[in-house]
């Protein structure tokens, strides 16, 4: 195994461990974690950033320093850090029933009452919902759930998913293929068969000249007609899709996009599977960003906000019509056999619960639309800045793309790290974002108010103006 060593990620961890000592929380980190989604070499050599305590919107180092959390941890703490109900709730759950299994017809009153609210909120009235515990195992299960749909009512060949070049739905295997991002895929043999990416609708990025948004929306549609034209379309089983992609640099496509796919996909039968993972509960300003961008889903899968990260739990939403196919197997297949030991945990829900409670009861919903037009129209201030090609947006979720030139678009090469500079930046100043690739990416707890959001325009004008300053010194820009 020695010969498998890298000696500079072992160098940098040396000196790291002289500099902390070996029993500081850092050397332990390095010496027993393995981080995901980080350069993992970078890491040896620079050490973790250790997150203490929050509260609120503001996350508190272990030297004491406070920052602003500009990305809802991972797009998920809706309702903040601290908040003592959800911490009553938990603990009161866990005294009276610490755990329950959903198995073999087994059911808790937490899962059972968080069921019934998902299915009032969302556009899918009459159906059912299965608990799991992350965005990740709701796409896996909707690959699965298509699947076995398909089998149970006599298309055993409509299996194929279409998906888009920059989503984000997950690291399971058949998560992680539906994912449009090489990173996900490269050395993990992804993606499996019968998974497709389409163009990701940023006209921004991947017009081409001279095309206007709606001969880009028609090029797109074309796109979807002639791969179901080509592979078959009683062959695809479902198309997925974020109404924002988050993790792929917060896209928010054009004007009629939603609309003209749907046409095409309902004129195959095809299932849409919304993927509200990020976008659900608040993040654009109403409950769904399937409200907001005018989805009507097949299906759904929701995490991160429904729990706003203080447990694990994800769910999906399947309508009536598929309940009643897997039921219609059940005298000749006898179990259902999909779950997992913690679907539904009572504790899980129980949180879940009190915190859909707790934004009805904060207005959240309403307060994040207003808060998303005073922080959309603060950024946009950016647009001017000499590092700034696109600002785009909705809501309280919002990306800044990160360029050497503006017009014609002139992208600086990832391997310069000029977004990844930005954004350390960004977290000297005391503001934590998120680079993603060569943007920005912004996406503060729902209960951010207007003098918070301020404080967060403040820092992350100090970041992007360091970058500059960095780049010109480092002969990156003129």
């Amino acid at each position: 195994m020695d010969g498998l060593r890298d000696t500079k990620a072992d160098s940098g961890s040396m000196a790291f461990h002289n500099e902390f000592g070996p029993d500081s929380i850092e050397a332990k980190d390095l010496k027993a974690l393995l981080h995901p989604t980080t350069n993992l070499k970078e890491h040896a050599q620079k050490g973790p950033t250790v997150h203490r305590s929050a509260e609120g919107i503001y996350l508190t180092d272990n030297h004491g320093k406070q920052y602003l959390e500009g990305m809802a941890g991972l797009w998920c703490t809706a309702i903040g850090y601290g908040n003592e109900e959800l911490s009553r709730v938990a603990a009161e759950q866990m005294k009276k029933l610490s755990y329950s299994q959903l198995f073999a017809g087994k059911t808790n009153e937490p899962s059972v009452l968080l069921a019934e609210r998902l299915l009032e909120l969302s556009p899918i009235k009459d159906g059912k919902v299965f608990f799991g515990l992350s965005g990740s195992d709701a796409n896996d299960t909707q690959v699965k759930l298509l699947w076995y749909y398909n089998n149970a009512i006599g298309r055993p060949e409509k299996k194929k998913i279409i998906s888009r070049k920059r989503g984000y739905h997950g690291i399971t295997i058949a998560s992680g293929s539906l994912t449009g991002l090489p990173a996900f895929h490269k050395e993990f043999d992804l993606p499996i068969s019968g998974v497709f990416h389409l163009t990701c609708p940023h006209y921004y990025s991947e017009a081409l000249e001279g095309e206007s948004e709606s001969e880009f929306v028609d090029r797109l549609v074309t796109e979807l007609e002639d791969l179901i034209d080509r592979e078959g379309g009683d062959t695809i089983a479902g198309f997925i899709a974020e109404p924002v992609q988050g993790a792929g640099g917060v896209i928010v496509p054009p004007d009629g996009y939603f609309a003209r796919i749907q046409e095409v996909l309902a004129r195959h039968d095809i299932c849409f599977i919304d993927d509200e993972v990020i976008c659900g509960f608040g993040r654009t300003g109403q409950a769904f960003g399937a409200d907001t961008l005018g989805i009507q889903p097949t299906t759904m899968s929701v995490a991160k906000a429904l729990s706003s990260a203080y447990l694990p739990i994800s769910g999906v939403l399947v309508p009536d019509f598929m309940h009643e196919a897997f039921m219609s197997r059940s005298d000749e297949l006898g179990v259902f056999g999909h779950g997992f030991t913690y679907s539904g945990h009572p504790v899980c829900a129980a949180v879940a619960l009190r915190n859909l409670e707790l934004m009805e009861e904060m207005n959240l919903f309403q307060r994040a639309h207003k808060t998303g037009l005073s922080l959309q129209s603060r950024l946009s201030e950016f647009r001017d800045h000499p590092l700034v090609g696109e600002v785009r947006g909705v809501g309280l979720i919002a990306g800044l793309e990160i360029v050497k030139k503006k017009s014609p678009r002139e992208p600086f090469h990832l391997t310069q790290g000029v977004a990844a500079h930005c954004a350390a930046s960004c977290q000297e100043a005391g503001l934590i974002v998120r680079n993603i690739g060569d943007v920005v990416a912004v996406c503060p707890p729902l209960i951010i108010d207007e003098n918070q959001i301020d404080e967060l325009i403040a820092k992350l004008s100090i970041g992007l103006d360091a970058t500059l300053t960095w780049a010109k010194k480092s002969g990156l820009m003129t």
